[in-house]
């Protein structure tokens, strides 16, 4: 099999997985926030379930170290391919939505 297929096979994985990450930080986050909210709109003290809260924190951090070694992965796997031979840039067609989405910053001139 052609290494640039193969390449492209795992580069959809990646961004599914990178994806699935991003996404479940974004509702670790929301869930602490509506937890935070919830306790205020019921009127209880903040210690009321605070181990709950500590728990989400260490959950969120998790999340945060698994999207950090995501970048890792994904800066490892682009190596990877240039040591293949692979120059080109895969044009992957499921690649999540979101990231067309991204804005590139310009670098400019300043004074």
């Amino acid at each position: 099999m052609e290494k640039a297929f193969v390449a492209q096979r795992v580069a959809k994985k990646l961004f599914v997985t990178e994806a699935a990450v991003d996404g479940a930080l974004a509702e670790a986050s929301e869930l602490m926030s509506e937890m935070l909210r919830a306790r205020k709109d019921v009127n209880v003290s903040m210690v009321f379930a605070d181990e709950a809260a500590v728990k989400m924190v260490e959950a969120i951090r998790a999340l945060s170290e698994a999207r950090t070694a995501m970048v890792g992965v994904h800066n490892e796997l682009n190596e990877a391919k240039l040591r293949l031979g692979i120059r080109a840039k895969m044009a992957i067609e499921d690649k999540p939505h979101f990231a067309a989405e991204i804005v590139q910053t310009k670098m400019r001139d300043v004074g």
